[in-house]
């Protein structure tokens, strides 16, 4: 049995004041470009990945949120600077994942990203 040694990437990030720090375990391979209500507004690229890979650095409380339209995602957001830095939700099998918005991570190229556009403003 072959074993692959290639160490998962860790990335930090946080909302722009620091009061929400994380890591987040995994390759960047895409982000998504959604351009509903929120979405729209908030200008974020998301990365989705099971909410395991998603390790805060600073207390849960620290962040606060915010809940729309059928509620299905905790919209994630700095009560202090206002950045949103994550959110969280199940998939269509049930699994827990958080939406990272990629604007957060710390030293990424963006433009070197391979970005899908989704339309949730028509759903």
């Amino acid at each position: 049995m072959i074993s692959d040694s290639t160490p998962t990437p860790t990335h930090t990030g946080s909302c722009h004041c620091g009061r929400i720090a994380f890591e987040v375990h995994g390759t960047i391979d895409s982000a998504l470009a959604c351009n509903c209500s929120i979405c729209s507004r908030k200008g974020s690229l998301l990365w989705f990945v099971p909410r395991a890979s998603l390790e805060l650095k600073t207390p849960e409380d620290a962040a606060s949120t915010y809940l729309f339209n059928k509620h299905v995602i905790r919209h994630r957001f700095c009560p202090v600077c206002g950045i949103h830095p994550y959110g969280e939700g199940v998939d269509p099998k049930g699994n827990a994942m958080a939406a990272i918005n990629l604007r957060c991570i710390d030293g990424i190229d963006l433009a070197a990203i391979p970005t899908q556009h989704f339309d949730g403003k028509s759903l």
